[in-house]
């Protein structure tokens, strides 16, 4: 099967409210099957943004860690603009990408195949968390090269019998595979995509991605985890998150005096 190690030939793991109240508000309604289209936005050359290095002034202090990257890695680009056809709710509707910008963060994950064995686990645990998410402003989008038939199948299947149940997010059909060429995860021999997953911030820009093999799933806690401190750090642009950094903890200043008050504290 495509999702076990034996498999797999590529690249290993690496990092860098509506009437119904379940259905994302971003969301249009039910619609006929139709072509998917792509639609992939220019990167920028790289380049970090410049930063004064001054310390006479507060100013001075806030530091900008932003990145501009040119292909790759994707993080720090315009998230690659798509519209394609999905299954929630037990129907067919579309989804585009940036009908979420200035309203929600996304998390955009990809898994290779429907009706096989760690897919599942994912997919189910990241919809058991999905309120968790929808706190945080946030929607959730699964991906993989399947039809919205095969999708629709599988949400009808019973969880104790390897299906997912319904759902509390679209599952997205790349049956084109543009999307998953567009974020780099698709594997061009055997015509399914790595485990990526992308969180993108409320400006349409990819500030963390996450890519395994086949045969490892992923952490939803680490997702969250890694979530909250994106919003932190947006929140709070003169300082950073170290080390396992969550909620309530201490943040640091990027500042090489301001930040021996974080060292001390350890």
């Amino acid at each position: 099967m495509a999702c076990s190690a034996a498999t797999s030939t590529a690249l290993l793991s690496s990092s860098s409210t509506s009437p119904n109240p379940r259905r994302p508000s971003l969301l249009s309604p039910k619609s006929s099957l139709s072509p998917q289209t792509l639609s992939i936005p220019n990167s920028s050359s790289l380049s970090l943004i410049p930063r004064s290095f001054s310390s006479r002034s507060s100013v001075s202090r806030r530091r900008s860690f932003v990145v501009r990257a040119s292909e790759l890695p994707l993080v720090g680009n315009q998230a690659p603009d798509f519209e394609a056809e999905a299954v929630f709710d037990q129907e067919f509707i579309k989804v585009k990408l940036s009908e979420y910008i200035g309203k929600k963060y996304v998390i955009l994950f990809f898994y290779p195949l429907d009706f096989t064995f760690v897919c599942p686990t994912e997919i189910t645990a990241f919809s058991d968390r999905y309120e968790e998410f929808q706190k945080l402003n946030t929607e959730v989008l699964g991906v993989s090269i399947d039809s919205v038939f095969s999708h629709l199948a599988w949400v009808q299947t019973d969880r104790k019998s390897g299906g997912l149940g319904d759902l509390n997010y679209p599952l997205i059909s790349d049956v084109t595979k543009s999307i998953s060429k567009s974020y780099n995860v698709l594997i061009p021999d055997q015509g399914i995509a790595l485990r990526g997953l992308f969180i993108i911030d409320k400006e349409g820009v990819i500030q963390h991605s996450t890519i395994n093999n086949l045969a490892i799933g992923r952490s939803v806690d680490e997702t969250l985890r890694t979530l909250q401190a994106l919003r932190y750090v947006q929140e709070n642009p003169d300082e950073v998150c170290p080390a396992g950094w969550k909620p309530g903890e201490k943040s640091m200043k990027p500042d090489p005096k301001l930040s021996k008050e974080y060292f001390a504290a350890i």
